[in-house]
């Protein structure tokens, strides 16, 4: 009428009782010597030994739960800790390369007898027909259309619109964009023009006139409104076709305008 599941579950169970009571009866002596003694432990060993083995095998399971419960703790702190220290290292890092950047700033306005205005870049044109960028100074900081816009490496544009505390600059890459300039070493004049792209091209430069690859470019000053020998770019190719009166030459900019974040405004000393 019982299932064999039950049968053997009740089996065990008393199997376990006796055995439990035997070695109780042996732990206090009270069992007869002699062969019941050997009975004793012919009935206790094995349980005995299942027993200290299970015993183990919990302490060991148990010990590498709240080991394993540790370590995650553990690793949770650790990757806040590490998170905050990469945060700092990034700091630093970029504090450092503003730094840099700021000396250039520095030794180069105190090579210039001039008044300079430093302002951020806060936004750049996203549009491919127009190469502008915003900076955070403005009519407060004394600034006013037209007035170039510098780094140490070189031009950068000029404004074209002011708001109280905020100027668009038009970048020389911009193809609405001119400059007056040029050859540093032969003299050769031309204007150096924009073309939305990252170069510019150095027009009106006579077929005749010597230009190489590799020349440094700087402005005239002829314009009015950028000072003489400032460092525009370099010669990347020239072309000369002799049904043309002006040369094609193309020109590399000094200033990296993709990593452009502080910049000077040129203002004349009273």
């Amino acid at each position: 009428m019982f299932s064999r599941r039950i049968m053997m579950i009740v089996g065990v169970g008393v199997f376990i009782a006796v055995a439990l009571t035997v070695i109780a009866m042996s732990s206090r002596g009270t069992l007869p010597t002699g062969g019941g003694e050997r009975l004793s432990i012919t009935l206790t060993s094995p349980f005995q030994f299942v027993a200290s083995r299970i015993i183990g095998f919990t302490e060991s399971v148990w010990q590498t739960y709240f080991s394993c419960v540790l370590a995650v703790e553990e690793n949770q702190v650790l990757r806040s800790e590490l998170s905050k220290a990469r945060h700092t290292a990034n700091r630093c890092q970029e504090l450092e390369l503003e730094n840099i950047r700021l000396k250039k700033f520095v030794n180069f306005q105190s090579s210039v007898p001039a008044a300079y205005v430093a302002a951020q870049v806060i936004a750049r044109d996203p549009s491919p027909w127009f190469k502008t960028i915003m900076i955070d100074k403005g009519e407060k900081a004394g600034l006013i259309k037209g007035l170039p816009v510098l780094v140490s490496e070189g031009i950068v544009g000029q404004i074209i619109k002011v708001s109280g505390s905020f100027s668009r600059v038009l970048l020389i890459t911009d193809r609405n964009s001119a400059v007056d300039a040029l050859i540093q070493e032969t003299r050769v004049r031309g204007m150096v023009k924009g073309n939305n792209k990252d170069t510019c091209s150095f027009v009106y430069t006579l077929r005749k006139d010597e230009v190489q690859p590799g020349q440094v470019i700087v402005s005239s000053g002829l314009d009015q409104v950028f000072p003489k020998g400032l460092r525009i770019g370099v010669v990347l190719d020239v072309q000369k076709n002799h049904s043309q009166l002006f040369q094609d030459i193309m020109i590399k900019t000094a200033v990296d305008f993709d990593r452009l974040e502080e910049v000077l405004v040129y203002k004349n000393a009273d």
